[in-house]
């Protein structure tokens, strides 16, 4: 409690805590958008369930890697060197991450732009089926990927365990209240699932190529993602401002 009470009136923590804050709140919507993307492929009656669940294995993930944050520090260690490159096991969960994002961001939009796309190469040739244990381990994997960066770049922000438990905790609270609006957000805008597949391609892009070692700023990231998000605001106000002008 001594101690509960010492980072309590630490300004520097209170600091720690806001900056923590922001920045798994918005690696937990990177999350957000892939997890609703994926359950609004799921019936109607199971869309919200598996919302809850990915958000809960999300955190739960990031609550057992705070437990072994000593281990997971130890992911950063170099265990491989190709052609002169060492990688460390967070390095190679980047890179598998990143790819599988890219896959599923990619595969998404060519079912989306092409009607008559076919089965695809990647389920054997047959007809894909979605189920809802297949989204969950989808979601799961991706849960994985996000928990590690996160909690990594939290151990680098703070040393205080308290700290960043308060920290993801919020920010998979922040998760759960807008996991319905912005899933029906995006089921009901065609164009937006488009710019959401978008930013996932991004950051899938961004994930392999920080594995590969290329420190990518953060911040022109989402500064890119946030003007994105605004123009096509801006283009669904044009709309519907055009039909009303049509229907009056």
């Amino acid at each position: 409690m001594d101690y509960l009470m010492t980072l309590a009136a630490d300004p520097a923590v209170w600091a720690a805590l806001g900056a923590l804050i922001a920045m798994e709140v918005v690696l937990g919507i990177d999350n957000l958008i892939f997890i609703s993307i994926l359950t609004n492929k799921l019936p109607e009656h199971q869309r919200s369930r598996g919302r809850r669940i990915g958000i809960g294995l999300a955190l739960i993930l990031r609550l057992a890697l705070l437990g072994t944050v000593a281990i997971i520090v130890q992911l950063t260690a170099p265990i491989v060197s190709v052609f002169g490159k060492a990688f460390s096991w967070r390095d190679l969960i980047l890179i598998a991450g990143g790819l599988f994002l890219v896959w599923k961001a990619t595969a998404e939009i060519r079912h989306k732009v092409d009607a008559n796309h076919g089965p695809d190469v990647f389920d054997g040739g047959k007809a894909a089926v979605v189920t809802f244990g297949g989204v969950i381990f989808q979601i799961l994997i991706l849960d994985l990927v996000f928990s590690i960066d996160s909690i990594i770049t939290a151990v680098g922000m703070t040393e205080h365990i308290p700290v960043m438990v308060i920290a993801v905790v919020f920010a998979v609270l922040v998760m759960l209240l807008a996991a319905d609006p912005l899933a029906h957000f995006i089921e009901q805008n065609p164009t937006i699932v488009m710019l959401a597949l978008g930013f996932l391609l991004m950051i899938g892009g961004t994930l392999i190529g920080e594995g590969f070692g290329a420190h990518i700023p953060k911040g022109y990231i989402y500064a890119a993602m946030a003007f994105s998000a605004l123009v096509e605001g801006l283009n669904m106000m044009s709309r519907r401002a055009d039909r009303r002008k049509r229907g009056s």
